[in-house]
C-alpha cells in the first residue's frame, strides 16, 4: 500500500504548490503577514479585500479597517510577494447586514457590537462563499484565535497571546465554516511575533499601527454616525432617576450607554449616578447608583454552539463566559431553553451587562471555544 502523503501546514495531503488558499486581506498587518507568509511557504494565494463603505470618506480616515488607503496597502503587499489580488465592493451587504442593524440597534437603546456581525454576515458568508467560488481549499485570515483538530473535527480555540484574543468577536462561527477556515496567526505568543515575520519579508506595512475604531465609526463617535444615517435620532428628553424624579436633560438618548458615568452633566450631587436603563420611547435616560448596574442571570438568543452534542439536550453545565470583550472568562452555568436560547447565571454579578452584546462560552478546562449568543434584555 503506499503510504500517504503528509499533511501540510494548513492541514491538507498535498504540496503547498496544489493547495489554493484565499487571504482575506484588510490592509493591515496581521492579514499582510499571513499571505506573505503563505506565498513564501510555496502556496497558491489569492488575495481578497472588502471594500465595506464609501470609499471616497474613507481616503481620509485613519485608525480603522477596510479604508481607501487599506485597500491600497493590501494590493502592494500583493504585488510585492507576487499573487493576485481582487477587490470586491460589498458596500450594499454590509450596509443592510451590518451597518443598518446597528444603527436600529443603538436606537433601540442597545450596545451592539457590528465587528461580530460584520465576521458573520459578510465575511465568513458572502467572501467565504467567494473564495470556494475561487476553488479555493480554504480561507484564512489575520485573526488572532486558534483552530484545532479535536476528536470530532474542528475546534474553535483562544488565541496563544490572551492580550490580542478575538474569540469573543468570532463566537459565531459555524462548524461547517470553521471546517473551511485557517487562521494562522494563532499560535504567536505576541504580536511582536507578527511584526517581526513583517520585517523580514519586507512588508511595507511592517509598522503600520493597529486598527483601533469600528471601520465605520471615525474616532468612536457612534452617535454623529447614528445621526447621518437616522436623521432626526438625536431627540433630546429627560435624565431621571428610578423613582421618575427629572435630575436633567440630554440631546438624544444615542449618547448614552449602559453603565455610563462621565457626561451625564448632573452635578451638585454627593454619590455618582451612572446610566441603568435607556427608555427610548419615553426618550429617558434612567440613572441611579452602582449597585443597580449588577447582575447574576443574563438571557441569551440566536445560541451558536461549537460544542459537543446538541445543544438543546445538554442540560445544565458550568462553563466560563466573556460578556464583554475587554474582561477575562468568569465562571457560570449555562442552562439551554431551545436550540438557540438559553440563560446564563454569573457565579459573581458583572455590571453593565447591556442587550446588544455578546455571551461568549468557553471551556473551563481549556482554550477551546464553546460559541456563545446575543444578550437580548439587560438587568
Amino acid at each position: 500500500m503506499p503510504l500517504e502523503s503528509p499533511l501540510n501546514s494548513l492541514g491538507f495531503a498535498k504540496a503547498p504548490t496544489d493547495t489554493r488558499v484565499v487571504v482575506a486581506m484588510s490592509g493591515g498587518v496581521d492579514s499582510s503577514v499571513v499571505a506573505a507568509k503563505l506565498a513564501e511557504e510555496g502556496y497558491d494565494v489569492v488575495g481578497v479585500t472588502l471594500q465595506l463603505y464609501d470609499h471616497g470618506a474613507a481616503l481620509a480616515k485613519k485608525g480603522a479597517c477596510c479604508a481607501g488607503r487599506d485597500i491600497h496597502d493590501a494590493r502592494r503587499v500583493a504585488e510585492d510577494m507576487g499573487f493576485p489580488h481582487y477587490v470586491l465592493d460589498y458596500e450594499n451587504t454590509f450596509r443592510e447586514a451590518v451597518i443598518d442593524e446597528f444603527a436600529d440597534s443603538y436606537l433601540a437603546g442597545a450596545t451592539p457590537v457590528p465587528c461580530i456581525r460584520c465576521n458573520e454576515r459578510v465575511k465568513f458568508k458572502d467572501l467565504l462563499e467567494t473564495a470556494k467560488d475561487l476553488d479555493a481549499d480554504c480561507m484564512a485570515t489575520g485573526h488572532y484565535i486558534q483552530r484545532k483538530m479535536g476528536a470530532d473535527g474542528a475546534e474553535l480555540h483562544s488565541a496563544a497571546d490572551p492580550a490580542k484574543d478575538q474569540s469573543y468577536f468570532l463566537f459565531s462561527t459555524t462548524q461547517e465554516q470553521l471546517d473551511y477556515l485557517r487562521f494562522p496567526l494563532g499560535h504567536h505568543a505576541s504580536k511582536d511575533e507578527t511584526r517581526a515575520l513583517a520585517a523580514k519579508y519586507g512588508l511595507s506595512v511592517a509598522d503600520k499601527p493597529d486598527s483601533q475604531d469600528i471601520c465605520f465609526v471615525p474616532n468612536g463617535n457612534y452617535a454623529a454616525v447614528i445621526e447621518k444615517l437616522r436623521p432626526g435620532a438625536a431627540e433630546p428628553g429627560e435624565i431621571v432617576d428610578m423613582d421618575g424624579n427629572v435630575l436633567g436633560t440630554h440631546q438624544g438618548v444615542i449618547h448614552y450607554t449602559i453603565g455610563q458615568r462621565r457626561g451625564l452633566g448632573i452635578g451638585g450631587l454627593t454619590d455618582p449616578l451612572y446610566v441603568v436603563k435607556l427608555d427610548v420611547d419615553k426618550r429617558q435616560v434612567i440613572v441611579g447608583p452602582k449597585e443597580l448596574l449588577a447582575t447574576r442571570r443574563v438571557p441569551i438568543r440566536e445560541v451558536n454552539w461549537l460544542g459537543d452534542g446538541r445543544f438543546r439536550d445538554l442540560g445544565e453545565q458550568h462553563i466560563a463566559v466573556r460578556v464583554r470583550s475587554t474582561r477575562p472568562p468568569t465562571d457560570a452555568i449555562l442552562r439551554p431553553i431551545s436550540d438557540t436560547e438559553a440563560e446564563v447565571e454569573l457565579a459573581v454579578a458583572e455590571q453593565g451587562v447591556s442587550p446588544g452584546q455578546a455571551c461568549v462560552f468557553y471551556d473551563p478546562n481549556s482554550t477551546r471555544v464553546l460559541g456563545g449568543g446575543w444578550i437580548w434584555r439587560g438587568n
